[in-house]
């Protein structure tokens, strides 16, 4: 057999949980047709000598529908292993459309995910109003990885109601609309039906997103609907009052039970833990057997670290919205340099920073400092020392501190401010459950704010190689075969035989994620936060290197993954 590619000497973490071993990986129109000792030609040969190789990483919960139409590689989640992504998530879709009321798809997203209003203008070429027209545009699109997608909620409300969205719940001519156009999607290859309940997710103008007007029976509907073509995931934000209120938890896990069992489909959300409230997290994860007992099919999505916000002058601070911090932070970098050198004015910033209101954040925003938990991000690795500790070695003021660590730097330093998921050992057990699966870097979303594209290479170089608290197989496992069965995709996850030859090449004793920085590359010289990654050696997308060594190779392999529905 002559091979397109064989991938040689590797050590094989095949993604199934089982034992490594040396193998050869032959390749041939996209797919692994041979695993072992290759001894034939081959058109490429890419050398895994003292490299792991493993099936290519899954990330179920991203926000990449916008950024698909203006980069083509799939940044930043493609620099850590990723080779395919989901789409859609918490309700968040750019179609179902109409032509003249884009605005309200935009007005969605722009500040529950943090995707800038003059990046999505000036980067998407609008060649759609239906999901099914969407999913046409991104099959045609030049892609470096494989995209899947949900159609949202919020998106579906815009569609049938229009302004009315963002008002009211639908009348049953409203929901007839969203249910006739949720099926053409699910026809048409949509994955699923996502929505958000959560008051995190609100508006630019301070409203709630489209998809927390609608009540539940409109909810209910939509699943159902579902379940009577017999495809679809259903994936769902939240609601906040379950978090926090015992007998409303009990009432909302009824519901969602009773609607898994009665659509026949699964349902799956986002769980974390919080330093404020220790232990909140575990009926979430008992509900999961519990529901499964019942009969129900629900799959938790869960982070491999904390959730943190990336802060910094080049991109968001706490105070930008206080008084003296916003006319500063309106200025150029340099002038605010020179600006800082003025004692005067760092006495009145610091006065500000420890008097003013800081509202409330919504998402992943920055929140007011509590000094004891935000820290210098000096590498990625640590140890942290938070500010509250420097400031007291210093017998200084925390909020004098963080500027005068932010100014040793020359302002280019970055903080982290955790928010939820703080204590790493709960972390571990939850990403231990057998009904969860560890995604959730919201990639494509939230791009001022955090940076979760590296929770693989975290994975592997945190939880694997320094806290030595998962086996190298079990993380892969994690990272590919597990997400690849949630969202049904049957042909990748492993390496196989006849699967899609998606692969990942690394070095085990050196894969971590770099350090974060920012830039100005999106459309419009919008802002973002990047992060690569070290110790990978490739990326194969479909049978294609699509990185060496964290470069590009020029290819663009990837491909738009349908739903069941439309591969019959």
């Amino acid at each position: 057999m002559h091979y397109d590619l064989v991938v040689r000497d590797g050590t094989v973490v095949d993604g199934s949980g089982l034992a490594s071993y040396r193998a050869d990986v032959g390749i041939v129109g996209g797919r692994i047709a041979a695993i072992g000792r290759i001894r034939e030609n081959a058109e490429r040969t890419l050398d895994a000598e003292g490299h792991v190789v493993a099936p290519g990483f899954i990330d179920g919960h991203t926000h990449m529908d916008a950024q698909i139409c203006w980069d083509p590689l799939g940044t930043c989640s493609c620099w850590h292993g990723v080779t395919s992504v989901v789409m859609g998530n918490c309700g968040f879709t750019l179609a179902p459309s109409r032509r003249d009321e884009r605005h309200l798809v935009v007005r969605n997203l722009e500040r529950a995910e943090d995707i800038s209003a003059d990046a999505m203008a000036a980067g998407i070429d609008w060649q759609w109003e239906t999901f099914s027209e969407y999913l046409d545009t991104v099959e045609r699109l030049p892609k470096g990885i494989n995209y899947a997608g949900y159609v949202g909620h919020s998106a579906l409300r815009t569609f049938a109601m229009g302004e009315r969205a963002f008002e009211e719940p639908g009348t049953d001519a409203d929901q007839e609309r969203m249910e006739r156009e949720l099926c053409d999607a699910l026809g048409a290859g949509a994955l699923g039906f996502t929505t958000s309940r959560t008051r995190n997710h609100q508006t630019s103008d301070d409203r709630p997103v489209a998809s927390r007007l609608a009540d539940w029976d409109e909810v209910r509907r939509l699943v159902c609907a579902m379940g009577r073509m017999g495809t679809g995931i259903f994936e769902i934000a939240n609601e906040d009052l379950a978090r926090v209120d015992p007998e409303a938890r009990s009432e909302y896990f009824g519901r969602l039970t009773e609607l898994s069992i009665e659509s026949g489909r699964p349902v799956t959300w986002g769980i974390g833990s919080s330093r404020h409230t220790p232990g909140a997290w575990r009926p979430w994860v008992n509900l999961l057997d519990e529901a499964s007992d019942r009969g129900a099919r629900m799959f938790a999505q869960v982070h491999s670290r904390e959730f943190a916000v990336v802060l910094s002058f080049r991109a968001n601070l706490p105070y930008d919205q206080l008084p003296v911090w916003k006319e500063l932070r309106r200025l150029p970098l340099e002038e605010q340099r020179a600006r800082l050198r003025d004692p005067g004015l760092l006495q009145r910033l610091v006065e500000s920073a420890n008097t003013s209101d800081y509202g409330r954040a919504i998402g992943a925003e920055a929140r007011k400092p509590d000094y004891d938990w935000l820290f210098p991000l000096d590498s990625i690795e640590g140890p942290r020392r938070s500010v509250a500790e420097v400031a007291r070695e210093r017998g200084a003021d925390p909020a004098q501190t963080f500027l005068e660590l932010a100014l040793e730097s020359d302002l280019e330093r970055f903080f982290l401010q955790p928010f939820a998921n703080e204590n790493l050992d709960e972390v571990l057990e939850i990403m231990q459950h057998p009904r969860t699966v560890v995604t959730f870097s919201d990639s494509g979303a939230h791009v001022s704010q955090i940076m979760d594209s590296s929770i693989p290479t975290h994975v592997l170089s945190y939880w694997v190689r320094e806290r030595q608290a998962l086996h190298l197989e079990e993380a892969v496992r994690m990272l590919s075969f597990e997400p690849a069965s949630a969202w049904g995709f049957a042909d990748r996850g492993l390496i196989r035989e006849g699967f899609a030859a998606d692969l990942v090449v690394f070095d085990p004793d050196r894969v971590a994620p770099a350090m974060p920085e920012v830039d100005t590359d999106l459309p419009g010289g919008a802002r973002r936060l990047k992060q690569g990654a070290t110790g990978i050696r490739a990326t194969v997308v479909n049978g294609e290197p699509l990185l060496s060594d964290g470069e590009h190779t020029g290819a663009l392999p990837g491909r738009l993954l349908r739903g069941p529905l439309a591969q019959r």
